[in-house]
């Protein structure tokens, strides 16, 4: 799928590379996205695309950087609506995994092992405030972030071993759901929040 050569602002073409490249890793994990075929996508060369981003190495961080602002945004529609329903760790749980299923777990993983470290911090940290006040008074903050820390590790390395991991323990088949119920039971009786 070839897009006609056109004329964009620097914030535009950035965009649109983005896009494409998140497209790209849904569809193929990191391996594809590859700057020619992104090119080819929309419309520009491989020297329009690292015009913008240096080389791949810079357009999966500044990928991973994008989906860090998706998850942001995702997080906070979530949150708001959450918090207004009240606290239902399952629909939180599921968005985490729904995100990272699309490709963005093996791209943090990826980039991990490269040696790539996000310089930002505190993502998930309205994450812990809510879930926090809805603890039981003089819960540890500590353990809040630790529960979050460990649902956010899980979620972003589930589509990579998941079902491997889980037949480890005896669980067959791709019971991916099943899976997310059960860590949401465990938020609810980590933090100490009724069902």
């Amino acid at each position: 799928m070839t897009t006609p050569r056109t004329r964009r602002s620097p914030d535009e073409a950035r965009r649109v590379i983005l896009d494409a490249a998140r497209d790209l890793l849904a569809e193929g994990g990191v391996a594809a996205v590859q700057v020619r075929v992104v090119a080819t996508r929309v419309g520009m060369t491989d020297a329009g695309i690292t015009h913008h981003f240096r080389n791949r190495d810079t357009l999966l961080a500044e990928l991973l950087r994008h989906g860090g602002r998706q998850v942001r945004t995702a997080l906070d529609d979530v949150l708001t609506a959450w918090l207004g329903r009240g606290a239902n760790l399952l629909e939180l749980v599921e968005s985490l995994h729904s995100l990272y299923a699309t490709g963005y777990g093996e791209l943090a993983a990826a980039l991990h092992a490269a040696g790539w470290r996000d310089p930002g911090s505190g993502m998930l940290t309205p994450v812990v405030d809510a879930l926090h006040k809805l603890r039981p008074d003089g819960s540890s903050l500590a353990d809040t972030r630790h529960a979050v820390a460990a649902l956010h590790q899980a979620m972003a390395t589930d589509s990579l071993y998941g079902n491997d991991f889980r037949r480890t323990a005896g669980l067959t088949g791709p019971d991916t759901a099943a899976h997310i119920r059960w860590w949401a039971r465990q938020l609810h009786l980590i933090l100490g929040i009724p069902e």
